[in-house]
């Protein structure tokens, strides 16, 4: 097998795991105050400086084209989960905050996601190989130098 097929299967190897892996904590996932989106966007403010980003940030870290990113904030706003303003910086961009109601939200179902996660890897991954894909993503999301 020469390089291009190996990393196609490992890519579709990679790529199959995951989905098995989020549609089961999906269909686990612990609150009906958020959904898995909603988690989503309000964890990348959580671990943003200040838990603000321009919206333009926020989605460049979700799965979510920016048109759906933009409604998804609109709803979390209209619920006082985040807030939205004028970038002082550059009036053309918006940045979006995480507010303390929008924090508490995402820790009472981040405390049963987490619970829901070391679940499905507990007993499957060695501690060394946790350690080994947190590294291997690590290098997926930087891609080349």
């Amino acid at each position: 097998m020469g390089d291009s097929a190996l990393a196609v299967e490992a890519w579709e190897a990679l790529f199959r795991a995951q989905v098995t892996v989020m549609r089961k904590l999906t269909a686990e996932f612990p609150n009906d105050e958020i959904s898995m989106g909603d988690y989503d966007a309000l964890f990348t403010l959580s671990q943003a400086p200040r838990r603000r980003l321009r919206i333009k940030n926020l989605g460049e870290n979700m799965l979510l084209t920016q048109p759906s990113v933009s409604r998804l904030i609109d709803r979390l706003a209209s619920r006082g989960l985040v807030t939205k303003c004028s970038d002082p910086d550059d009036r053309r961009g918006v940045v979006v905050e995480l507010t303390d109601t929008g924090y508490e939200v995402f820790r009472r179902a981040a405390v049963l996601h987490a619970r829901s996660i070391v679940n499905h890897l507990d007993g499957v991954l060695t501690t060394e190989e946790l350690r080994q894909l947190i590294v291997i993503a690590g290098k997926l999301k930087a891609g080349r130098a």
